[in-house]
């Protein structure tokens, strides 16, 4: 891509921030955020900005502590850094790894492994609670109705989503929001397509920007039905999510109360069901929406919601 292409303020602030201006783009993404990989002289960087919502500053600094404690993923080279509406940091670029596909019993165990592990390394760091919490998994948002507020879909024709996508939300948010569980720190979109293996181990956890506050039940519960989401999201089996839960204490050396496995059982649901209803929106592939047909009922009754 021309560098010219590249946005006004960037050239100046990898001078500002990180001692040189690109000399060439080796990649450049937009998802949630806008990621540019640069090549600055004979090194290679990532510049991440997205818009400035105040959760950025403590994403960087959870992600720092943890590449100091040795955690597979990228190390931060700035803290995040406010350019008019945006949060900008740099990390250093780690390249290559394969993304683990697959939804079985054992692929879920593999991925349990990692998470626990994540969930332990976090437990110590101590930064402002990243909030609000990713709208995929912000059931304890306080907006009108059972969906957070998210513009780009509220503007959309709600009456197209099914009455059970709706129906399982709502059940879901009434067990998660009555469990009165303590919050902790840890990572909100745990995905296939966020991580990258060499063969059994893990290389690097990516998407640091989405950390959430929420209990730890509910973060397992979020990640057990999610893990195999390489774009576009999915749910993965009932066995599955039992698996890596099961797998996800035993790392962990814990054992979850009654009441926690509910919740971890409900948290699975709420983002295929935020899903379904971007499937809907959007007219996109019913695979969250057919996925939580078929599962909802036997999820929810684990869930006792």
């Amino acid at each position: 891509m021309p560098q010219d292409h590249l946005p006004d303020w960037l050239a100046p602030w990898c001078r500002e921030h990180l001692g040189g201006e690109p000399v060439a783009v080796v990649f450049r993404l937009r998802q949630m955020s806008e990621v540019f990989g640069l090549r600055l002289g004979r090194s290679d960087v990532v510049v991440k900005a997205r818009d400035d919502d105040g959760r950025a500053g403590a994403c960087v600094a959870a992600q720092a502590a943890l590449a100091e404690r040795g955690f597979p993923c990228a190390r931060p080279l700035t803290p995040a850094v406010a350019v008019g509406s945006l949060a900008v940091h740099a990390e250093e670029f780690r390249p290559g790894g394969d993304v683990l596909r697959g939804d079985s019993p054992g692929v879920a165990v593999r991925y349990a492994e990692v998470f626990a592990l994540l969930m332990a390394s976090l437990a110590g760091v101590r930064v402002p609670p990243p909030l609000p919490n990713p709208r995929w998994i912000r059931w304890d948002h306080e907006d009108p109705g059972v969906w957070p507020s998210i513009p780009s879909f509220d503007e959309r024709d709600q009456s197209a989503v099914p009455a059970h996508v709706v129906a399982t939300a709502e059940r879901v948010r009434k067990r998660l929001l009555a469990a009165g569980l303590p919050n902790v720190l840890g990572h909100g979109d745990f995905e296939a397509q966020n991580l990258r293996w060499h063969g059994p181990r893990v290389w690097t956890v990516h998407d640091w920007d989405s950390l959430a506050w929420q209990p730890e039940a509910a973060l397992a519960g979020a990640a057990s039905g999610g893990f195999a989401g390489a774009a576009p999201a999915t749910l993965a089996p009932v066995e599955s999510s039992e698996a890596f839960l099961v797998a996800y204490q035993d790392f962990r050396g814990r054992a979850f109360t009654p009441q926690e496995r509910e919740v971890a059982w409900a948290a699975s649901l709420w983002p295929a069901a935020h899903h379904a209803r971007w499937e809907v929106l959007h007219d996109a592939a019913p695979l969250c929406g057919d996925a939580l047909r078929a599962q909802a009922a036997e999820r929810l009754r684990r869930a006792n919601a």
